[in-house]
């Protein structure tokens, strides 16, 4: 089933986290026509507004990330993706969608633990989707970083709003990590399921069709996403705002959610839909990829804090690595 764009639940400037009353207008999710051409432009940095999110990022916080810029052939960047920690209605055993949800505190140690797992792995920019549990889960993951950096949600809901925000201090700029949230990057949408019991769903309606709903990579469920149209956002963002950055030499993080993160690891490793279909992620543990030579390769998990081998993938991994090593010393 292909996806179709008709309204735009969450608003172009991604950051309203209340879905429209259109979003239940018809008996499947749709997005706008025009969402996808918003998604065409180039990643910039600009202080002025428009309908680009990335136009929103202050120049002077991209500037304090940015290297070199090494030809494609020659850069070496990082891509950490990041599950949400658990949160209150995974504990539950709950449906929760679009549904803003916060963690719990087993939730928010994983968080901290997947921090520690790559403290040591450079990060310029974190993408989040708009949902709260996944902005907590960066956030609490970049208290155990050791560039000591801050992140920095940049809000982007209006000129004003970007003015009310900027940063005076280039000091304090410097020390900051750009936080960009994206309506794309949100969990499926699960339309007639969200906030329901899985079990009781199971028993409701039959464990096939729940099945079928929640595995199948193009039956949605009513009224909502199924996995090929939340894949179509998802990817659609990643390459048009996200891959530049790798592209150009920065270290990226996105934490965002289940299905979100399986349609870019699709892509990513150019899995088919029956394969996308098995794939588990388990929440609050980071995978690393590495992007050289315009092609992603998959490093799995860092261990932890005191894992040698995850520095020892690459030489731009080690030799960031005995800086901060230097730096302590």
């Amino acid at each position: 089933m292909a996806a179709t764009f008709l309204n735009h639940p969450w608003g172009l400037q991604g950051s309203c986290c209340i879905p429209s009353s259109r979003m239940f207008a018809s008996s499947s999710l749709r997005f706008p026509s025009s969402s996808l051409s918003w998604h065409r432009h180039k990643v910039r940095g600009s202080s002025s507004f428009s309908d680009d999110p990335a136009a929103f990022i202050s120049d002077a916080i991209i500037s304090s990330h940015r290297h070199e810029s090494p030809s494609e052939s020659e850069s070496e960047s990082t891509l950490i993706l990041i599950r949400h920690g658990e949160s209150l209605w995974n504990e539950k055993n709950l449906f929760t969608g679009c549904c803003d949800v916060p963690l719990t505190r087993k939730g928010v140690e994983e968080a901290i633990e997947a921090g520690k797992r790559i403290s040591y792995i450079p990060i310029d920019i974190i993408f989040t989707s708009v949902l709260i549990r996944a902005k907590m889960t960066a956030m609490l993951s970049m208290t155990q970083h050791h560039q000591k950096k801050v992140p920095i949600i940049i809000h982007n809901e209006s000129e004003q709003a970007t003015a009310w925000t900027r940063i005076y201090s280039e000091k304090t700029t410097k020390q900051s990590i750009p936080v960009i949230t994206a309506w794309q990057l949100n969990e499926r949408m699960y339309g007639e399921l969200q906030g329901l019991n899985k079990q009781e769903t199971a028993e409701r309606y039959g464990k096939e069709k729940v099945h079928e709903w929640r595995r199948s990579f193009d039956i949605p469920p009513p009224k909502g996403e199924s996995l090929e149209m939340c894949s179509e956002r998802a990817v659609a963002y990643f390459k048009d705002f996200i891959e530049p950055h790798l592209k150009s030499g920065r270290h990226v993080m996105v934490a965002a959610h289940g299905n979100s993160l399986r349609s870019i690891i699709m892509y990513l490793e150019k899995l088919t839909s029956q394969e996308v279909m098995n794939l588990e992620l388990s929440t609050g543990v980071p995978l690393l990829y590495i992007y050289k030579e315009g092609k992603f390769i998959s490093r799995g998990s860092p261990v932890g804090t005191t894992e040698v081998g995850v520095y020892a993938y690459t030489q731009g991994l080690a030799d960031y690595r005995q800086q901060f090593d230097e730096m302590s010393h």
